[in-house]
């Protein structure tokens, strides 16, 4: 208990400091520059719980999926111990603009905290500079009242001719499917030297109330309730077994609205083109789109069933407040909100790698695999099979030989027993402790 209190009170100190100068001069007015113009996409991402709505869960691994580059709050591994119900994946702020130009940007996440973020910013709140004694510590709540976090950049040059080679660290990361765009070259100094990128990125973590609760039926439909008063753009319902997969799209839904499980007789290739044009349709530049989809092809369609949908642009807004300075003529931000679903086909296939002891089965759900879990035993009677998930969720349980994708590596690691007694994978002890308090029957 010790443990968790130390972090949470260094960052309770930290969100109770006077909000710097720098923070507090972006609601001041600011000039329009004519030729210049942003566009942002994203991604919130969530799981949905035994009731349906956005449930607090842990990724198990840290930001593994980023170029070593990227700058962190607090380390690579702090993420994983952030338990929140979404992860703000991957937002990329492009701009366009055919003269050199000087700028700033502010954003504002609600009830979050900015987790990575590139290029260099001049400013993340609360402070990252925690102390080094505390460094370590990755339990952190994101549960009390505080400001919200954010992120600047101050003194940003756009450079329309600017044809530098662009940073990388050599290895095939999803990351660099969001330059393949005509966006203007920024540069922002760093402290080894300028830093150069076609665009602004940034993650984070929250717990603010995704606008969409589902109810999922026995044959896979789902019913799905707006929580907000804004009308959702569109929603596509996605299921993917082993090869196979297949899509519904719901353009401009009524609310409350429902859609039936997807044949499994869909392409890539046709997926693809409908989500290309859904985002189009919200104002993205046709290679922005292709940029996002290209970013996201592996983890928005890999197994499993997931809800897609376009967050409306006011809920981004209120979520995401985004300042520049000077205001571009024309600001574009397309999220994308992925609501994971624990389907009667999910959670066959679960209960059936268990029982088979099939660890590469498991690794296809990654990192949701635990959220998965703990949602089946909310409604799970038979006491068996609830010790066996149990056993699963806890980490104690023997699996194969064979070492699963490194996606997931997590549990092909030795095991190690905690303080409460707990098994978990010695790299994911600290930051799945919440799994700890699932008693073993």
């Amino acid at each position: 208990m010790k443990s968790r209190i130390f972090p949470s009170l260094i960052l309770a100190l930290a969100l109770a400091a006077p909000l710097p100068r720098i923070f507090r001069a972006q609601s001041s007015a600011s000039p329009t520059d004519p030729y210049l113009t942003a566009h942002e996409w994203g991604t919130f991402t969530s799981i949905a719980g035994h009731d349906g709505r956005a449930v607090e869960w842990l990724p198990l691994t840290g930001s593994t999926d980023l170029p070593a580059f990227v700058e962190h709050f607090s380390g690579a591994r702090l993420k994983a111990g952030l338990l929140g119900t979404v992860r703000m994946e991957t937002p990329v702020l492009y701009f366009y603009t055919n003269r050199e130009t000087t700028l700033s940007v502010h954003v504002s996440f609600a009830k979050g905290l900015i987790t990575e973020w590139y290029p260099h910013a001049s400013a993340v709140y609360p402070v990252s500079a925690i102390k080094p004694k505390y460094a370590n510590f990755s339990d952190w709540s994101l549960y009390q009242d505080h400001p919200d976090g954010s992120i600047t950049w101050n003194s940003i040059q756009l450079q329309p001719r600017n044809f530098a080679d662009l940073p990388t660290d050599n290895s095939k990361n999803h990351y660099y499917a969001a330059r393949q765009t005509a966006s203007t070259a920024l540069q922002v100094a760093g402290a080894a030297g300028p830093q150069i990128e076609k665009f602004l990125f940034y993650r984070g973590v929250s717990t603010f109330s995704v606008p969409l609760a589902v109810s999922i039926q026995a044959n896979g439909a789902v019913n799905a309730e707006n929580l907000s008063n804004q009308p959702i753009p569109a929603a596509l319902l996605f299921e993917r077994r082993g090869e196979k997969l297949g899509f519904r799209v719901l353009q401009q839904p009524a609310a409350p609205f429902a859609l039936d499980p997807p044949e499994l007789n869909g392409s890539m290739d046709s997926l693809k083109q409908t989500v290309v044009d859904l985002l189009t349709a919200q104002g993205l530049y046709q290679d922005e789109a292709q940029a996002m989809f290209e970013t996201w092809r592996d983890s928005w369609f890999e197994e499993g069933s997931r809800l897609l949908y376009l967050v409306p642009r006011s809920f981004v807004d209120s979520i995401l407040p985004l300042t520049i300075q000077p205001a571009p003529s024309q600001i574009v931000r397309v999220f994308v909100g992925r609501l994971e679903l624990v389907t009667p086909n999910t959670q066959r296939a679960v209960e059936q790698a268990i029982q088979t002891r099939d660890t590469h089965a498991l690794n296809l759900y990654s990192r949701f695999l635990t959220p998965i879990l703990q949602t089946i035993l909310t409604t799970e009677t038979d006491p068996a099979k609830k010790a066996q998930l149990t056993c699963y969720l806890n980490g104690s349980c023997p699996t194969e030989v064979s070492q699963p994708p490194r996606a997931n590596a997590a549990f092909a690691q030795p095991l190690s027993r905690g303080r409460s007694g707990c098994h978990l994978p010695r790299t994911t002890l600290r930051a799945n402790r919440a799994l700890c308090r699932t008693p073993t029957t």
